[in-house]
């Protein structure tokens, strides 16, 4: 069956089944082969129950003790057993399955595989799979079996099903890699590859399988950047813009000094902008070194030599800070600079008048979200475009702009820290500055790495902080298995933390399932302080700047990357206070507590992401994935650091001796290829 066949050639694809592929993303034979599995079942011995761990998914053999309870609200019934064998008891919870009570009567001995987490009343093991009698897990044992992100309709079992009849008819023929090139580096075939990822036999095929794909999909996606950065080096600069005299004034008139690493980034700023070749720059900055500054600075000397700058945010909720701090800093130095901001929540009218004050250039600093780059946005003399990483401009982004007046110059801002050696390959279209230090009133965040029995001392000191009237955030983990259960998670969590914190302190919850606006207004709540806590999901990884928030505590630190609680912790220590960050773990492994201590010697983030490579050993089957960066089908920039480094050594060669491979790869097109 060839990959460009559409889904429904597939036997037992029907017109309702191939819409909800569709819903994944899966139109034709190659989207599913590529739809690799997000994590697999392994099914190993069972464990004592006294040996069960937070956050690990385990399975356990013992008997029913007990009666078996349905209770809960009428939408959401939890059924509820215990299940004891010789070391200790363990409660597992099933949600909106009361019907297991009639399945699970019948007492005797049960095996349960699942994940255990940390609730109020000891560790629980949080819908389980159930192998009753416990026979039936002698089957499995030992096995790895896919598991693949779903949709409402379409199960694991009609992925796997799809999957594996078009494993079964690959054409053996095929291989993608240059021959040279996978011998060299001693991969798999591609089918071996293909059939290793979706139905591995055991561990050391999946190792071979995914070097294999991770190592292609590096490959690609350097080589789509280098033709990229071969475009952009011959861009000619439309947008000549020299240093004007007010931009400076304006930036001795500051209330603070820009720290050395911030002027040096500013005038290669500068540089570019006056060069014969239009800008493509990456600036890299911990989060709070004062990349908004300098962005500002951009924007403003742009606009005062005639020209429009726009400013590219991933949230409605931050494009308006950026806006209104904006405006507010202009209004307090007498700039006479108009500035509009453009996101999609506003209405009819409020866009029609921001379309009109941006196409007959009375506006000249557009703020806003991916609005910017719709059809019914016409520009005046757009000169520059500053967007975060989550926005990078492929060649695509930057055509839709030229047809609109010229090609811009573009800035991309990044927080995550990324060591310099893995950046200048994954940002290889991009010339890289790095603002490596933090401005001189910034207090250190003090960091602590605590187990489940500090809790209620973290409560307690939370409440003191909001006494003085500072505010908290609580970061729960995401639960991979459903969406409804991580929201469960968090709403459970925020309901339990307003008991303890009564009724003066008002807690609030944010998580992924929720919609943007409802997103939008809880942040912006907690940005007026009418929120004291707020418990979260990762969702606020890239949130608004709240000076007035003190304390991050992270639950579960352990199922994070350390980049990534890097990035979360960076939520604090935004203003003047002292801040904090409790990392809260309920594992008693002695490399979870090595990682963290990481964190707790350093606030540097660059230093962090190097010590995590060391950390990553290609051995650990699943790694913990860092949320927030480049969103490769199989790869981690992080774990698969040495991969990217080999993939690119390949790409150096194929540019040399292979052009035609070369020519073959499709255009990077930017914004589908980063996300949070």
């Amino acid at each position: 069956m060839i990959e460009q066949s559409k889904i429904h050639e597939i036997k037992g694809v029907g017109e309702k089944t191939e819409k909800l592929f569709a819903k994944l993303g899966i139109y034709t034979v190659g989207d599913l082969l590529r739809y690799y599995p997000r994590n697999y079942d392994v099914y190993e011995e069972a464990v004592p129950i006294a040996e069960v761990e937070d956050g690990r998914t385990v399975t356990v053999t013992g008997m029913i003790f007990g009666r078996v309870q349905v209770g809960g609200s009428r939408n959401l019934q939890v059924t509820t057993i215990h299940v004891k064998d010789l070391t200790g008891t363990i409660k597992a919870v099933w949600f909106r399955m009361p019907f297991l009570k009639n399945t699970l009567a019948g007492g005797g001995q049960i095996t349960l595989r699942g994940r255990a987490v940390n609730r109020r009343d000891g560790l629980v093991l949080e819908h389980p799979e159930i192998f009753y009698p416990s026979e039936k897990y002698e089957e499995k044992l030992h096995t790895l079996q896919p598991i693949y992100n779903l949709t409402a309709g379409l199960t694991n079992n009609a992925i796997s099903k799809a999957v594996k009849q078009v494993v079964e008819s690959l054409d053996l023929t095929k291989e993608h890699l240059p021959e040279e090139i996978r011998l060299h580096y001693q991969l798999a075939e591609y089918n071996y590859a293909i059939r290793g990822i979706h139905f591995p036999e055991d561990k050391e095929v999946f190792y071979h399988a995914r070097e294999r794909l991770v190592f292609e999909e590096f490959l690609q996606f350097i080589l789509a950047i280098r033709k990229l950065k071969d475009s952009n080096s011959r861009m000619d600069n439309e947008y000549v813009i020299p240093l004007d005299l007010r931009t400076e004034e304006f930036q001795k008139a500051l209330p603070f000094e820009l720290t050395g690493a911030q002027q040096n980034v500013w005038r290669e700023i500068q540089q570019d902008m006056a060069s014969e070749h239009a800008m493509s720059r990456l600036v890299q900055g911990d989060v709070g070194s004062g990349k908004t500054i300098v962005a500002v600075l951009a924007l403003l000397n742009t606009a005062l030599k005639g020209y429009q700058a726009a400013m590219m945010a991933p949230t409605e909720v931050l494009a308006r800070q950026h806006y209104e701090s904006i405006t507010s800093l202009f209004e307090a130095y007498n700039i006479p600079i108009k500035v509009v901001l453009l996101t999609g929540s506003m209405t009819a009218k409020e866009k029609r008048r921001a379309y009109d004050r941006i196409e007959c250039g009375l506006a000249k600093i557009i703020v806003g979200t991916h609005a910017l780059i719709q059809d019914a946005v016409y520009y005046d003399n757009l000169a520059l475009v500053v967007t975060d990483e989550q926005h990078r401009f492929g060649v695509k982004q930057r055509e839709s702009f030229a047809k609109k007046g010229g090609v811009p110059h573009v800035l991309v801002m990044s927080a995550t820290p990324i060591p310099r050696t893995l950046a200048i390959i994954l940002y290889g279209d991009l010339d890289i500055s790095v603002i490596d230090e933090l401005p001189a009133n910034r207090l250190p965040i003090k960091n602590c790495v605590v187990d489940t029995s500090y809790r209620q001392t973290a409560y307690t000191f939370m409440k003191k902080q909001i006494a003085e009237g500072r505010q908290c955030y609580i970061i729960c983990p995401m639960v991979e298995e459903s969406e409804a259960m991580e929201a469960e998670n968090v709403t459970d969590y925020s309901r339990m933390l307003q008991e303890e914190m009564g009724t003066q302190i008002v807690v609030d919850h944010l998580h992924g399932k929720m919609k943007q606006a409802a997103k939008d207004e809880i942040m912006e709540r907690f940005g007026r302080n009418e929120i004291q806590i707020l418990v979260s999901t990762t969702v606020i990884e890239v949130g608004i700047d709240v000076p007035n928030a003190t304390v991050m505590m992270i639950e579960n630190a352990e199922r994070f990357g350390l980049a990534q609680l890097h990035q979360l912790r960076g939520r604090v220590g935004r203003g003047k206070y002292q801040s904090y960050c409790i990392f809260m773990t309920g594992s008693k492994a002695k490399e979870t507590k090595k990682r963290l201590e990481i964190l707790n010697k350093t606030n540097d983030g660059f230093k962090i992401a190097s010590e995590d490579l060391k950390l990553r050993g290609p051995g650990d089957l699943f790694g913990i994935r860092q949320s927030g960066l480049m969103d490769f089908g199989l790869g981690d920039i992080y774990q698969d650091a040495a991969i990217l480094q080999k993939a690119n050594e390949a790409a150096e060669w194929l540019l040399k001796n292979n052009p035609e491979y070369v020519q073959q790869i499709p255009d990077y097109e930017g914004t589908s290829s980063v996300i949070i």
